[in-house]
């Protein structure tokens, strides 16, 4: 495949390895220095983009994408309040789009686990749900795009949840999400039921980016010659 990059910090750096490895030609890679190579002759040669960029960039350079016929993968969080509205472009023009706020094979297991656990308790009241997420310290958004996920899987699953906070769980229809940011932490992120008499859990530890990354050249090459909205879920068949 012709694939862009869109965002070459970190996980774009990481990306391109995958991309090399897995011998797909990289067309651009755009950042903060280069961002009108977005809309040059060149990156209309991209048969898809992959998107990591910031929360204040993200719409645009989706948009920008999906308006000229490219299918993109994006990764960032903290934008997703306007994900509706790219919806409604790929259907409008046809277009091809897969986001998910952890690209990990291992985080979207525990997407899983963490809906099944969740349902089970919904019947089990003597249990309250917490969640915690430690980062980077350069991570921009607090909680996690991951975190957010896991505590509204939650709330769909289980009655006595209704919203989530940021800090401790506390009396009431929420779920707490505590925030860590320490040293070069790629991402954990572990999910506890706890009652009176016990406790249970679910972690996942991410060692380094490449399963980030892994996961969102799959996803890229899911989505080549496609068109639709598609999940995570879809590529791994759950």
């Amino acid at each position: 495949m012709r694939v862009s990059i869109i965002g070459y910090g970190r996980m774009g750096k990481e990306i391109e390895k995958v991309l090399i490895a897995r011998e797909h030609e990289i067309i651009l890679r755009i950042d903060k220095e280069n961002k009108d190579d977005l809309y040059s002759g060149a990156f209309k040669n991209s048969e898809v983009a992959i998107e990591f960029s910031t929360p204040a960039t993200a719409f645009e350079n989706i948009s920008t994408c999906i308006s000229i016929g490219i299918p993109v993968v994006s990764g960032t969080t903290g934008w997703t309040s306007r994900i509706k509205e790219i919806e409604q472009l790929v259907s409008k023009k046809g277009g091809s789009f897969l986001y998910a706020s952890n690209f990990s094979p291992g985080v979207n297991i525990l997407f899983n686990l963490n809906r099944r656990l969740a349902s089970i308790m919904n019947g089990i009241p003597s249990y309250t749900a917490g969640i915690q997420e430690t980062h980077h310290i350069n991570k921009k958004d607090a909680p996690s795009g991951t975190a957010i996920k896991l505590a509204e899987d939650i709330i769909v699953e289980c009655d006595k949840y209704d919203t989530w906070i940021a800090g401790e769980t506390r009396p009431g229809k929420n779920i707490g999400i505590e925030s860590f940011r320490e040293g070069d932490v790629p991402g954990n992120h572990s999910i506890r039921w706890e009652s009176e008499m016990d406790s249970i859990s679910l972690e996942h530890k991410a060692y380094s980016r490449e399963g980030f990354a892994l996961g969102a050249v799959f996803a890229a090459e899911y989505i080549h010659n496609k068109q639709g909205i598609f999940t995570m879920s879809q590529l791994l068949g759950f």
